[in-house]
């Protein structure tokens, strides 16, 4: 009997597997503030609460033990995993954050679970993609090929499966899974593994692949890792449906189809008419569509729009701090009708930015129409705009490394969107207002109602001007010549203006009274580049070279002739290089001359057809106005 009882243990021993292979682990920069002594306690107590709920394989756990301390965490096993090998990977994480982290948030992820902790709530969020990629490559026929159609089944059938989970195997030479947080939504869900399912591409012939997310995992093998009977049947559109099913129900299934078809003859109409706008927004293109939200909802969680709620008012309407009912926040934006572009500005922003996804751009989650209203809902910000920090109510607040990057992130995100999306789209509106930063001041591209995209056999447009004045480049706002080297150019001014802490439409506080971008000139071509910084900075915060190399790259983004001007996979890589090593000499172009094809009125100023000089378009460029796009 005893014999019989250590031959059990040691099979459950060995077929015990809580798959803590190492995919990844990192703590927050930000640390634990002073009035918050406990938080790192009260974390180790919430991890205790999230394993005690861990017996369906996810949990979150969110509590406030006081006015400075909330915390958040949420962890999530394979669902193969048995309950025993769960809670073994859940500790084995525990440890792993608890020994490395002291700091305001902290993950571990491993092959069979993940664990995640902040001081806010991140349930809803993806980004952060890791992939790791088996050394090994195969030689099986056909591996690649039906590794790549059995991942394909799981980023479509995974979103449409209960607790978002799919693990399937394809003629026994590849075996797949693909999981996403239960918190996110469906169309969360697809977004972040469609994005996994690309970078997975990057293994090629590798026996094996791994992609994790803050928000999803997929992972494939040549070898089984999970048990025979824990395959799931895949729910694919046009897929899976029982021969017998079919059989049985077709001759009540034409009944119902009668019934039914005289029944949606009564909503056909209205249902046209409820989305046609959204048939327009998308238009022929192949994006999906966004999360539909519900107006009463939103009118309930913004308090009936109320003054209390609004945190921000742009060119065509306000944007206001949510509460949904599931406490997510989030921010609304709604457009004021009584302007005519605003439903231009709605449309616009949803068909180019529904798929977009990328760290440093703000997240469009879904939108509403009802009637005349239009809104649109993003993730929300919790450290609102840029220029609140620059010359705003939290002025010089920014440390020289936090400007810093806030700049390569602002260069990411404008680089996605000029180089990597599938299709070229220009912001038009860079600038610190569009700029929002999160709690770790991390900056999110906003605002994408001006933005145009660029054929790909096109290297510019003619449009008239549409944008901010004081950041458009010269060539758009008197020439409407558009192309990306236009975003650069408002890239380069919004790098003057984080360095210094001063607005681009403002003049010097002495007797010169010049703008930015003229004293920013005569200083470079002193070589004296650090009487450019902000004043509010600390001298031990920042090297004097290093803020020569950021305005010698600033200088060269705001050169007047387009083609002089770098790509901005061009500016990252000098941002990312030692001192001045990659940096060319900016040179500021004597003079220039336009076809004016604009009339611009406000506050008495004009510009009509005749040519400019470089003196008379910086006093045009230099004004602060916002102006709406004349084509509409």
């Amino acid at each position: 009997m005893i014999i019989w009882w250590v031959g059990v243990m040691l099979l459950q021993v060995v077929k015990s597997d809580p798959q803590t292979w190492s995919l990844g682990d990192g703590c927050s920069n930000e640390v634990v503030p002073n009035d918050a002594p406990n938080f790192l306690t009260d974390r180790d107590a919430t991890f205790r609460q999230l394993r005690a709920n861990l017996s369906d394989k996810f949990a979150t756990a969110d509590t406030k033990f006081s006015p400075t301390s909330s915390v958040y965490a949420m962890a999530q096993c394979r669902n193969y995993l048995s309950p025993a090998d769960c809670l073994a990977c859940f500790d084995a994480a525990v440890r792993v954050i608890t020994t490395n982290c002291s700091t305001l948030g902290g993950r571990a992820v491993f092959d069979g679970c993940f664990l995640r902790y902040e001081s806010y709530n991140f349930y809803q969020r993806t980004g952060d993609n890791w992939l790791r990629c088996d050394d090994v490559s195969s030689s099986a026929a056909g591996f690649s090929e039906e590794k790549t159609r059995l991942l394909s089944d799981l980023k479509v059938a995974t979103p449409r499966m209960k607790e978002y989970y799919a693990a399937s195997q394809r003629n026994t030479i590849v075996y797949a899974v693909a999981q996403c947080a239960r918190t996110v939504t469906q169309l969360g869900c697809q977004g972040c593994l469609q994005t996994a399912y690309n970078s997975l591409q990057d293994c090629r012939d590798a026996t094996g692949g791994r992609v994790t997310d803050v928000a999803c995992f997929m992972r494939y093998s040549n070898q089984s890792f999970f048990p025979g009977n824990q395959t799931t049947p895949l729910k694919l559109p046009g897929k899976g449906i029982d021969e017998k099913a079919v059989i049985g129900g077709t001759v009540g299934g034409s009944l119902l189809f009668v019934i039914v078809a005289t029944t949606l003859m009564w909503f056909k109409f209205s249902r046209q008419l409820k989305n046609a706008l959204i048939a327009n927004i998308l238009g022929a293109t192949q994006l999906q569509l966004p999360n539909r939200y519900s107006y009463t909802d939103l009118k309930e969680a913004t308090n009936n729009f109320s003054e209390d709620n609004k945190i921000g008012k742009g060119a065509f309407g306000a944007v206001y701090k949510a509460t949904l009912r599931n406490d997510t926040v989030v921010a609304v934006k709604k457009l004021d009708m009584k302007h005519s572009r605003a439903k231009e500005d709605f449309e616009s922003e949803v068909r180019l930015i529904s798929n977009v996804h990328h760290r440093n751009l703000n997240r469009l989650l879904g939108c509403c129409t009802k009637g005349s209203d239009l809104l649109l809902v993003y993730e929300f910000m919790e450290n609102k705009s840029l220029d609140r920090f620059l010359y705003g109510q939290n002025r010089g607040l920014l440390s020289w490394k936090q400007r810093v990057d806030i700049i390569f992130g602002m260069a990411k995100g404008i680089a996605f969107l000029h180089e990597d999306y599938h299709t070229t789209i220009i912001h038009r509106d860079i600038k610190p207002g569009n700029i929002l930063l999160n709690n770790h001041f991390q900056a999110k591209i906003a605002d994408f109602g001006l933005a145009r995209l660029l054929p790909e056999n096109q290297t510019h447009a003619s449009t008239n001007f549409a944008g901010t004045l004081g950041y458009t480049a010269p060539e758009y706002a008197i020439g409407g010549h558009l192309s990306e080297k236009v975003d650069i150019y408002s890239f380069g001014i919004v790098m003057l203006e984080i360095i210094s802490g001063r607005r681009s439409t403002d003049v010097t506080p002495d007797s010169t009274y010049e703008y930015l971008l003229k004293e920013a000139w005569k200083l470079y071509e002193k070589d004296m580049h650090q009487n450019l910084v902000d004043v509010a900075l600390n001298l031990n915060e920042y090297q004097v070279e290093e803020v020569k190399k950021m305005v010698e790259i600033a200088m060269l983004c705001v050169q007047s002739t387009p083609s002089s001007r770098p790509t901005m996979s061009r500016v990252i890589f000098m941002l990312s290089g030692d001192g001045s090593v990659g940096v060319q000499r900016a040179v500021r172009t004597p003079s220039f001359s336009y076809e004016v094809g604009v009339h611009i009125d406000n506050d008495s100023l004009h510009s009509t057809q005749e040519s400019a000089s470089e003196s008379d378009a910086t006093t045009l460029l230099t004004r602060g106005v916002t102006l709406p796009d004349p084509e509409k």
